[in-house]
This record gives C-alpha cells, structure tokens and sequence, in this order.
C-alpha cells in the first residue's frame, strides 16, 4: 500500500501563483489555442476567479460579479467564454477575452459546479446543493431544462464532447454517466465511499476520483474501471496526464503532493512539501508537461511532470 511518508530526493521548485485571498478549490487548463498556448483558470472562495497563462502562471485577468465563494471555473473550447458557479445562488458566463459578464444564470440555491455542454460554449450544465443537473440553452436561460436528481448534493458536472456524455458526481458516492442528447442514464459507478473529486483527462477518455482512503480511475471508452488503489490517508484529489503514465495524489489531511505511477502499485515517484495548506484540487496541462495544485492556503502552484527537462521557468536544487 502506498505511503503518505514517501520523499523523493530531488526537490522540485514550483512556480507559486498568487493573487487569491482565501482557499483555491478548483483549477483547470484549457485546450491548446493558436499558437501553442494554453490558459489555466482556477475558482476560489474569494469569489473571484482568475485566468493565468498555463505555462507560465502569469496573470491575465480576474472575473468580477459574484457575491460569494466561486466552487469551479471552466473555459470553452477556444477559451473565448468561461463559466463559474457560485455560492451566491448563480452560475455566470464571462467573456474571457475582456472579462465582461454576459450571462448570470439563476438557481435557488448553492451552485457547486458549471461546465459548458458543447464546443462553441452556448450551452452549460450545472449542479448544485439542490441535487438538480441543469442543462442552460443561453439563447433562452431563463428556461432551463432538468437533467436528473440525485439523492444528495451535486459536487461535480462535467462534459466528455466526443461522447455527448456528462459525468456528474454527488455526496451520496454514486457517479452518473447521462447522454445530453436523450437525457438518459447510460451508466452509474458506485463509489462507495463519499466523493471529494471528478477529473477527467483532456481527451474526456479518462474518469479518475477520489473518494475515502481510494483512487479509482475509469476508461470511459469501455466503462471500465481501470484503477482502484486503496491507500493509507483519505485522498483530497486525483489528476492523471494524458499519456496516463503518472497520476497526482493530495492527501484530505496533510499538506504533501504525491507524483506516482498510474498502475496499481501506485509507485509513489515524487512527494512535494510545497502549499501551507491542504491540496483541493490538481489537473495537468494538455501536453502533460506541467500540473497545477490549488490550495488551503490561497496558492496555486505549478510542477513539472518530469522535473529536470526544459519547459518553462522552474530551478531544481539537490537535497
């Protein structure tokens, strides 16, 4: 069984991104752009969400409009609109080329996460703290239509494009997998333990989730469940790369960052000391290169997969 104590003996540096006031819950990167760029957005509950360059964690600009704690932030797939959703009882479409706000989209209560349902971003689904998955057609959002209810409070809602699929993720441990075109359920994996996490790899191929002292992952080709690693300390988030070579592990109850391989040892590579806090969520890069860590402490934070090569800014010191 994989260590919480493992250390590696290189010491990375990562890149710290500052710039919030209160903790990160939630990152993601964009899809590649033109010229070879790439965008990172992170939610925060300072109720406001920020958009870096994904590389380089340089700052381009905050969203300004909710009232309360930001619980996820996703781009489109041209990274021309974003959409958050907030503890102020709202989801909101951004232009993420100027910042403005160009859709607030009401809820009666607490909107725990929002993704967009199609590429061109005029579509969004969200849930929430009322167990509802809304699907947002933004020609018309005043009507929205009821995907289904889960038994308990919504934690995460995703897309997978070349499926027409979305993954949604409750308290009550159970995932469902439901066609946006028919809104039906294809699928349901029982998580046993309470869900603290969904990722998706870019290429929506790759379902991964942390939940109690568990890692699990699934192909979402075949539905089939390809890890399910018990480990020593409950499990805050999992993140695989694309290559799906190597997985980031962060503990619910210490502060440490474990790089391991994906398989079903879960080879612990690397173990970074690097926020003050716990790590809420992690994803990686399109390329894989690099992945991003937010934090408790109000930080985000960028490694390297691969420390060493050159890509970047990042210094690495012997111990």
């Amino acid at each position: 069984m994989p260590s919480a104590n493992n250390l590696s003996t290189t010491q990375q540096i990562p890149l710290t991104c500052s710039g919030h006031t209160r903790p990160v819950v939630q990152l993601s990167f964009s899809k590649f752009i033109s010229g070879n760029r790439y965008m990172l957005i992170s939610a925060c509950k300072d109720g406001k969400p920020i958009l870096r360059e994904g590389p380089t964690g340089d700052w381009l600009g905050t969203f300004l409009g909710h009232k309360g704690a930001v619980w996820s932030a996703m781009l489109n797939a041209d990274t021309s609109r974003a959409v958050t959703a907030s503890a102020d009882y709202s989801a909101k479409i951004w232009n993420a080329c100027t910042g403005e706000e160009t859709v607030s989209l009401a809820h009666d209560s607490i909107v725990k996460s929002a993704d967009f349902a199609n590429a061109q971003g005029t579509q969004v689904i969200t849930g929430g703290r009322d167990k509802l998955v809304r699907l947002f057609d933004l020609s018309r959002p005043d009507s929205p239509t009821t995907l289904t209810k889960h038994d308990s409070a919504l934690r995460t809602v995703k897309y997978i494009e070349h499926q027409n699929l979305i993954v949604t993720g409750s308290e009550d441990s159970q995932i469902k997998l439901l066609d946006i075109r028919s809104n039906t359920e294809v699928k349901s994996l029982d998580t046993i333990n309470p869900i603290t996490n969904v990722s998706l790899t870019h290429d929506g191929k790759l379902l991964s989730c942390a939940a109690g002292n568990k890692a699990m992952a699934w192909d979402m080709e075949a539905f089939k469940m390809v890890l399910d690693l018990e480990l020593d300390f409950p499990v805050s988030v999992v993140a695989v790369n694309p290559q799906r070579s190597r997985m980031v592990i962060g503990g619910k109850n210490d502060l440490l960052i474990r790089s391991c391989e994906f398989d079903q040892s879960g080879k612990v590579l690397e173990t970074h000391k690097g926020h003050h806090g716990p790590v809420h969520d992690a994803c990686f890069s399109p390329d894989g290169e690099i992945y991003a860590t937010g934090s408790e402490d109000g930080t985000v934070r960028l490694w390297q997969t691969n420390p060493g090569t050159a890509y970047g800014l990042w210094q690495l010191r012997k111990i």
